[in-house]
């Protein structure tokens, strides 16, 4: 695989970025704050026990790890993601764990993969960012196997994810810079729509497409609130990047936006979700619409 596919696009250009030396030295904390999203999907990993798995946008690598420990060495599990800085991170972790885990820094969307080499496609919130996702999905689907399994997981909207936004709407009054959210741009809640996911899945070559909401509860160590606050979001890449006069007035009333989720020594949240999952349909890998691979 070639990790200097799209490497001019905004997406590779902020994953090769800031962006994406966050997610590695949040690594702990995010893998934490996440791992209900991952025992969804490995739910999924357990009851299809694949051959071959490909997991999209794996990031550091948390669920491709967890999968191949499910499937052991005689099958294999290959991580992709745009992003040198957690592809390394990924690498690192699969030798420390003496994992057969494998994993690639190259462009899901356009990557030329073998054809029809994977039984089962996963992804944990790592499909919202294609440029092109119906064109995105094509390219996977002509990766997959007929009838191969897709399982991801995808935000549903801002207004049912208050947790995720809370920071930055309350510091939208002191931050005119701070960014906005563009909807249906390629970002965190790009699927946040059910009908755009089976808009984008229809003519990319997948069928039984199942959109399912779910409501994840999660926590996380009080401690840690101002660290993901501060380096996490519109807030944190702001935070990072500018010279702000009162700094510790922003981060003070994001803090406060965030006293109603904490519980002693905890904060407790619900992570508004869709599982989407999808089978290849039968002879549609070379007809698959969106860009050539």
């Amino acid at each position: 695989m070639d990790g200097k596919q799209g490497a001019d696009s905004p997406q590779c250009r902020l994953w090769n970025g800031p962006k994406g030396q966050v997610w590695v030295e949040l690594q702990s904390l995010l893998d934490q704050v996440f791992k209900p999203l991952e025992d969804l999907l490995m739910e999924g990993v357990q009851a299809g026990m694949p051959d071959r798995l490909l997991d999209v946008g794996c990031g550091t690598g948390s669920t491709t790890l967890a999968a191949a420990q499910i499937l052991g060495r005689r099958q294999r599990c290959i991580g992709i993601d745009i992003s040198e800085p957690m592809i390394a991170a990924a690498q690192s972790r699969a030798r420390q764990q003496n994992s057969s885990a494998a994993f690639v820094c190259a462009d899901a969307q356009r990557h030329i993969f073998d054809p029809a080499g994977f039984d089962a496609i996963i992804s944990r919130i790592g499909v919202m960012f294609f440029d092109d996702p119906p064109g995105a999905f094509a390219n996977l689907r002509r990766a997959a196997r007929e009838d191969a399994t897709l399982s991801f997981v995808a935000w549903r909207s801002p207004a049912e994810n208050p947790f995720m936004t809370a920071a930055e709407r309350a510091t939208a009054a002191l931050l005119p810079d701070l960014p906005p959210r563009q909807p249906g741009a390629p970002g965190q809640f790009a699927f946040a729509e059910e009908v755009h996911i089976r808009n984008v899945l229809a003519p990319s070559g997948w069928d039984r497409v199942e959109v399912r909401s779910v409501d994840l509860p999660c926590r996380l160590p009080e401690k840690d609130l101002i660290l993901l606050i501060t380096r996490m979001g519109p807030l944190g890449g702001l935070l990072q990047e500018a010279d702000i006069d009162d700094r510790a007035r922003v981060i003070e009333t994001a803090r406060a936006a965030f006293d109603s989720y904490v519980r002693g020594t905890e904060v407790h949240f619900t992570l508004a979700c869709w599982l989407v999952t999808a089978r290849a349909s039968a002879g549609s890998a070379s007809a698959a619409g969106g860009s050539d691979a």
